[in-house]
């Protein structure tokens, strides 16, 4: 099956193997530590959760796509001529992702992604949260997600709770909430009200936008991927920092959110991850406007 897509961009061999070297260069390096680590089998509470919750491997993340549209010259006798929704392009031996194929199988999915992702940029940003998502789930409970101490111990974590009001727009924050912390939240998120209720002043969901960039697959070109990861990274070490656990063993210094000054800082961060992820939002769904965009 030849694919010939309307504005195919060809990109010449040199071209785009130093754009896969220079991926899989970086991908190499923003996953060294965590190999290292399980290499040596030792855990890590800050950063795991990138490989763990997000369940896709360094491996995975290596992977360099060009994106749609984007045909690559004298392809074919590479090792991507046999992977998944690669077909030959127009030239001879090219190789161009098969964007058709794989909407139309994972229409509902490719769906729901673009649904997602467009409505989140469009809402203005929330930023009265203040991190409180990780103090309910530990909140009036012996037991903890994590097993690292509590930073002001559990009565005065409860204390902090109770002070404020909980604002989690995020079913995957909202549902690992305590029994007793579900009824004192604002919202009831669930998984049909996603795309209503996601925002981009939501940490949770400015991490996402890397899972999302994994599912769409090669309809991402590698380096927003990497763009998307290191978003998540990097909002990982906020959410932490201001969760109610004592991360200093592990190199995240507090950010005291029971306190005015920490709350600013909390703020302050969380508006510059705003502004990265609808960035990000806007970056993959130009390079795939998406099934309903199309259809229009």
């Amino acid at each position: 099956m030849t694919v010939a897509l309307p504005e195919t961009l060809a990109l010449p061999a040199a071209v785009w193997r130093e754009r896969e070297r220079a991926h899989a260069e970086r991908a190499e390096a923003l996953t060294a530590d965590h190999r290292a680590r399980a290499a040596r089998g030792e855990k890590h509470p800050v950063w795991d959760f990138l490989f763990t919750y997000y369940s896709y491997s360094p491996a995975q993340l290596r992977r360099w796509h060009p994106g749609p549209g984007v045909e690559l010259a004298d392809a074919a006798g590479e090792p991507r001529a046999s992977w998944r929704w690669y077909v030959p392009g127009a030239a001879p031996d090219s190789l161009v992702v098969d964007r058709t194929a794989m909407e139309v199988e994972k229409a509902p999915l490719l769906r729901t992604v673009e649904r997602i992702l467009r409505s989140t940029a469009a809402r203005p940003g929330r930023f009265g949260c203040f991190g409180l998502h990780e103090w309910a789930m530990v909140y009036r409970q012996d037991e903890h997600r994590h097993p690292v101490p509590l930073r002001l111990g559990q009565e005065a974590t409860d204390a902090v709770v109770e002070t404020h009001e909980l604002r989690c727009t995020h079913i995957d924050a909202f549902r690992f909430f305590t029994p007793k912390a579900v009824p004192l939240n604002r919202y009831a998120p669930t998984r049909e009200t996603q795309p209503e209720l996601e925002q981009p002043g939501c940490l949770h969901a400015g991490m996402d936008v890397y899972k999302w960039a994994m599912k769409l697959g090669p309809l991402v070109p590698g380096e927003v991927l990497l763009d998307a990861f290191e978003l998540a990274r990097d909002i990982r070490l906020l959410d932490m920092q201001a969760s109610p656990y004592d991360m200093r063993p592990w190199g995240a210094e507090p950010v005291a959110i029971e306190t005015a000054e920490g709350k600013a800082e909390y703020v302050r961060r969380q508006r510059v991850f705003a502004e990265r992820s609808n960035a990000l939002r806007a970056s993959i769904l130009e390079a795939w406007p998406g099934v309903e965009a199309l259809a229009a």
